[in-house]
Order: structure tokens, then C-alpha cells, then sequence
């Protein structure tokens, strides 16, 4: 049976209290996706974002997102402050994780090795920083799989006793809106994930599509 993960989130929403926000520690792969998480979650959490992407190519790539990031905290009118942890770079553990995948494509297992990586440290973070929750804009993407981030961060939740918030932030329209708030801050959007094996599926992509106006 199939789980609706944004009724989860809402039923959870439902029970905080709105005196006392819980802390939420909440991986963002990029400012343009954490827009409508921040948007909509703020008004029942305090947030800190954790800017942790090893996967990120090249690595100017992750201080223009870095930088994008921390300028769309200062500029969004959050109900509670929004803090900021930005993540170590560390390259070689993203390159590790996904060794004997890297020729798979988007969306499969070496994108799921990726995930953990990921979520794994954001739940060692918030286990020591002592967040009630943690979570990752990720599935605000249509192109994330947003059962396999729930199922990785129900794991992850039972290893590092910190609480997971279930959730699909693409639904009730949220990868639209991250798209209106991104236009309406003027930020930096990529046109691939973020990894070198999907900047060269991208490249690959757009250059099929000129050969195919050829013809």
C-alpha cells in the first residue's frame, strides 16, 4: 500500500505546538528547493539549514549554491530565525559511496547512494546538535523518489534516535512554488542535480535535442 507522505506531514504539523517549535535540522541541496520548504515549514519550526553536497561538480559549483543559500535565508521573512550549517565539502565520500554505479542513470541506485550519504550525516548533525527532527528538501524535486528519501530517513532515524519528518514537498504544489519564489527572490537556478555524472547526462540531453531539431 502506497503511503501519502504529505497527509503524514500534516498530521504531524497538526500536533506541534505552535507556543513552543520544535527544531528541525533541514538538508537543502540548493536555495531554489529550500524556498517552499522554508516557506511552509517555518511557521511550525525552528530551522537550521544543513548545507551538506559532496556530490556537488565542479567544486565552484557548491560555493555559488552555498552563497545562494545563505543569501535567500537572510532575505525570506521566516515567522521564527533561520540558522545556517554549512556542511564540510568533502568530495571523496560522495566518490567512495557511489564507486561501481557511476555509469547508471538518473533516478537509480547510485542517486539512492547519494540520498543516504547525505541524510546520513544530516541525522549524525542533528543527533548532535539535539534537533527534534531532520528532513531534506530533496523530494520537492518531481525527479526525486520521495518514498525511497522516507524510507532511508525512517532508517536513518531509528540508528541516530533523532525524529524523522516523513514528507513530499512536491505535492499541494510545492516544486511550483519553488519555482514562483526563486523567480520572485531572483536566484541561481542549475539545470542538472549536481553530481558529474548528471551534468554529463544533462550536457548529453540538451544535445540530442538540438540533433533531433536537425532533422
Amino acid at each position: 500500500m502506497n503511503r501519502n507522505y504529505q497527509k503524514e506531514l500534516e498530521y504531524t504539523l497538526s500536533g506541534l505546538s505552535p507556543d513552543l517549535p520544535p527544531s528541525l535540522l533541514l538538508h537543502s541541496c540548493c536555495a531554489p528547493c529550500s524556498s517552499y520548504v522554508i516557506e511552509y515549514l517555518s511557521d511550525f519550526f525552528r530551522i537550521t539549514v544543513f548545507y551538506y553536497n559532496p556530490n556537488l561538480y565542479p567544486e565552484d559549483e557548491y560555493e555559488k549554491r552555498a552563497d545562494e543559500q545563505m543569501r535567500f535565508i537572510r532575505a525570506f521573512p521566516a515567522k521564527y530565525p533561520v540558522d545556517f550549517i554549512r556542511g564540510a565539502f568533502e568530495k571523496e565520500r560522495f566518490y567512495e559511496a557511489v564507486k561501481g554505479y557511476e555509469a547508471q542513470r538518473e533516478g537509480g541506485e547510485r542517486c539512492f547512494r547519494c540520498y543516504r550519504l547525505r541524510l546520513a550525516e544530516t541525522a549524525r548533525a542533528a543527533k548532535e546538535a539535539g534537533a527534534d527532527y531532520f528532513t531534506t528538501t530533496l523530494s520537492v524535486s518531481p525527479l526525486k523518489n520521495a518514498a525511497k528519501l522516507n524510507e532511508i530517513g525512517e532508517e536513518l532515524a531509528k540508528v541516530y534516535g533523532v525524529k524523522y519528518l516523513c514528507s513530499d514537498f512536491k505535492k499541494k504544489n510545492g516544486y511550483r512554488r519553488s519555482v514562483e519564489l526563486s523567480k520572485e527572490y531572483g536566484m541561481y537556478r542549475q539545470d542538472y542535480c549536481g553530481c558529474i555524472f548528471s551534468r554529463q547526462e544533462r550536457k548529453m540531453q540538451k544535445t540530442r535535442r538540438k540533433d533531433e531539431r536537425r532533422i
